[in-house]
């Protein structure tokens, strides 16, 4: 069962199915003009959204409140608190320098052939605890550098590293997006981020140094001198760096201690055995994560020479940031809870279950369309997950976990002009809007197409 989530029972339809369509279809459009054209937040497009769905649905206002209200809690609860964590430890790995040291590590140890593979290594560990847009305002000075020390095209090495920082993002837990997707359809958290790790790996090689290759031939483009001057940073709050094992441990532990749990539950399977019960406690999310983070304060933090105020003071600046990313992601589970209500998500599993679509590619398809529309991989999530919650309802864990991978991998597809990732690569590579398209556009459309056709491939399987 799943810890981020109460159980959803399946809800009688409202209204007709045909009326239950048209309301979500409306919402949906209104949370996309709302976002693309009106320009309004993400937040409050969500909010008037999870509303509209519950008014014209037939629900009484009130009810409808209730509902938003209800699953933004549940939400806020349980994966804000996750997010908040994860942001305290990327912001210990980015001011300790264990950011730089693994990439140092890493990119030093790599011939001129094989720099391409280092930087999507780089991309997928710096991804596994930090946001897209923090790892890649992060990397971007060695990105330069490594371009110039292989003579090759920027994207050539810019784009392995962008599919490391995009899959992580996309698939693998703690990012918002896969923590709402696991808390809508009630995954298991374990099972998901090892299958999650498992698509990602190949993901990465086919959209990472595969495509680079080819994109780097059709969009050639010089690194810039922007950052040469900078001098190499020893952490930004401390004297020294902490050493290659003891970062790349931090990274892992929480990772580690998630996958323990789920191990042990296999293994073990007796809720009464006190060796499980131990797992249990440390391999629970928000358990694993507040020892990583305090871990972290020690092995990072002290490990760079940073003292007992530099340390607070790391982790305060932390959480402004990721503020509306927590709203963001609490209103999409105020809207999942107004669409599971009306009883669209009973009307819809009945509907496909008649028509034999898998609830996979279902899943993956719907992720698609509103990630299209509105731009927003997190959004795409939620909504469509939302969406098949019913789908999965008597589905076997790792077949729900598989549901959650295939509606990650749909809400990265083709970023383009609505998507405020579109312009950050294309200012931070220099490129035109047709060269930012040929290369990052296309590559998250590979890694977005490939991750379904890996996530179909595990279905066989399992």
């Amino acid at each position: 069962m799943n810890i981020l989530a109460a159980a959803i029972e399946p809800v009688a339809p409202v209204a007709s199915g045909g009326v239950l369509l048209a309301a979500a279809l409306a919402a949906i459009a209104l949370i996309v003009v709302l976002i693309t054209y009106v320009k309004l937040h993400p937040f409050l497009a969500l909010l008037l959204g999870g509303i509209a769905v519950g008014v014209l649905s037939g629900r009484n206002v009130m009810d409808v409140i209730t509902s938003f209200g209800n699953g933004f809690g549940t939400t806020a609860t349980g994966v804000g608190l996750l997010i908040a964590l994860g942001a305290m430890f990327a912001k210990l790995l980015a001011d300790s320098g264990g950011a730089d040291q693994i990439v140092d590590t890493i990119v030093g140890k790599s011939s001129v052939r094989t720099l391409p593979w280092a930087m999507a290594l780089v991309g997928a560990i710096i991804g596994l605890p930090m946001f897209f847009e923090i790892g890649l305002v992060l990397l971007m000075p060695v990105i330069y550098l490594v371009a110039r020390r292989a003579q090759v095209s920027l994207i050539t090495v810019g784009i392995p590293t962008l599919a490391g920082l995009s899959a992580m993002h996309g698939l693998v837990p703690p990012h918002p997006g896969p923590l709402a997707a696991i808390g809508a359809l009630q995954a298991d958290l374990g099972t998901t981020l090892a299958l999650g790790v498992l698509v990602a790996i190949p993901v990465i090689v086919v959209s990472g140094p595969l495509f680079g290759r080819l994109a780097g031939r059709w969009v050639v483009v010089d690194a810039p001198h922007t950052f040469d001057a900078a001098p190499v940073t020893e952490g930004s709050a401390g004297t020294r760096r902490p050493s290659f094992g003891i970062t790349l441990f931090s990274v892992l532990l929480p990772l580690v201690l998630m996958l323990a749990k789920a191990i042990v539950d296999i293994v073990i399977n007796d809720p009464e055995n006190q060796v499980q019960q131990v797992f249990d406690v440390i391999g629970y999310p928000l358990v694993a994560l507040t020892i990583a983070v305090i871990v972290a304060m020690f092995t990072l933090g002290r490990g760079a020479g940073m003292d007992r105020r530099q340390i607070a003071k790391t982790v305060e600046q932390s959480l402004p940031p990721i503020a509306g990313i927590v709203l963001i992601v609490a209103a999409g589970g105020g809207f999942k809870q107004s669409l599971i209500d009306t009883g669209i998500g009973t009307q819809l599993a009945e509907w496909a279950q008649g028509s034999g679509v898998s609830a996979i590619l279902l899943a993956w398809v719907l992720a698609v369309l509103i990630r299209l529309a509105t731009g927003s991989a997190t959004v795409a999530t939620i909504t469509a997950s939302s969406l098949v919650v019913d789908l999965v309802a008597n589905m076997p864990t790792a077949e729900v976990s598989l549901v959650v991978l295939a509606v990650g991998a749909g809400s990265v597809f083709f970023s383009h002009v609505n998507d405020a990732g579109f312009w950050l690569v294309k200012e931070y590579f220099g490129l035109d809007v047709v060269q930012t398209i040929k290369s990052w556009s296309l590559m998250e459309t590979v890694l977005s197409v490939s991750g379904l056709v890996f996530v179909l491939a595990l279905s066989l399987v399992i």
